[in-house]
């Protein structure tokens, strides 16, 4: 372990931020009245203002040196919106650096979005969530959209546009969603939180590592270290270690970044404990992989330009 470097000293491109003003655009999911038998719990800690101010004094003891803003699940008819809005910001204050900005791909009018967030300078992709679980507590939709044939169109729409896709599922989708990568390598996408492996004891395990197995397998698939208290609360500092790891063991440590998810992760814990507990997983890598898993990889994917 090379004893010289301050993980916190490091660049660090937080790879998922998100900011919101509820006055604003609607944020369905951050409107009460607040649910606690959903996935995470009652949103209503983090159901307030959250802007780049706040971001920056809640991560003033790193070394953010950029940001990629990642849709916050404002209504869809405000899509773009929140990326005019962020554009905005980016624009007079130089963060975020890019954006990743909502549209569903089901829908059969996708293009016209595509196209229009597209020509948004800090715009680099897409997310559209689309986790669903067999298990009502757990799942984030009715139903699984991503074997649909509209799904599947609006995917082979984004390569056409230039445009990234963010994927947020669940393990078990991942074998078809495989499938459907392996037939665009023209469109990089990037696993949110760790590919949210959510499902406790051996079985659970078992399907998170085959899904991102199969994914890892592609080279147009890349992974976010984030999010792990979706899977680990109380945050765990020797299961986060052992996510990260094994993670970091299918996709390589130049196809793997760091990030936060904040405010969001601040239902599991504050910032500090959970940039502490990512950069104490890679405690041991090189000065060269850390670099990477902190910003360089970042910079790469999202195509920011960053001097890193």
């Amino acid at each position: 372990m090379e004893e010289d470097i301050v993980l916190s000293d490091l660049p660090f491109i937080d790879a998922h931020v998100h900011l919101w003003e509820l006055g604003r655009l609607r944020y369905p999911w951050l409107t009460p009245p607040f649910a606690s038998d959903g996935p995470n719990g009652s949103v209503e800690p983090i159901a307030h203002d959250y802007g780049l101010a706040d971001y920056r004094a809640e991560s003033a003891p790193w070394n953010v040196v950029g940001i990629v803003h990642v849709d916050a699940g404002a209504d869809p008819a405000h899509a773009l919106d929140e990326t005019d809005w962020l554009q905005g910001i980016a624009d007079a204050e130089g963060m975020p650096n890019a954006i990743i900005a909502f549209a569903a791909l089901d829908d059969p009018e996708v293009e016209t979005l595509l196209a229009q967030h597209a020509r948004r300078r800090c715009v680099r992709g897409i997310r559209h969530i689309v986790n669903w679980h067999a298990d009502p507590r757990r799942t984030y939709s009715a139903r699984d959209v991503t074997g649909d044939a509209a799904w599947a169109r609006g995917f082979a729409a984004l390569g056409r546009h230039g445009l990234s896709f963010d994927l947020q599922a669940y393990p078990g989708q991942f074998p078809g969603l495989a499938r459907l990568i392996a037939r665009h390598p023209e469109t990089p996408v990037i696993v949110n939180h760790g590919g949210m492996g959510v499902d406790p004891g051996a079985a659970g395990v078992a399907e998170w590592r085959d899904g991102m197995a199969a994914l890892a397998a592609l080279p147009n698939v890349s992974v976010k270290l984030s999010g792990m208290g979706f899977a680990f609360h109380p945050l765990d500092a020797a299961a986060i270690r052992d996510r990260v790891l094994a993670t970091i063991d299918l996709f390589g440590t130049d196809r793997a970044m760091l990030a936060g998810n904040f405010p969001t992760d601040r239902l599991f814990g504050d910032f500090d404990t959970t940039l502490d507990f990512l950069a104490d997983a890679i405690a041991d890598f090189s000065e060269d992989e850390r670099r990477a898993l902190f910003a360089r990889n970042a910079n790469r994917i999202y195509r920011l330009g960053l001097p890193v």
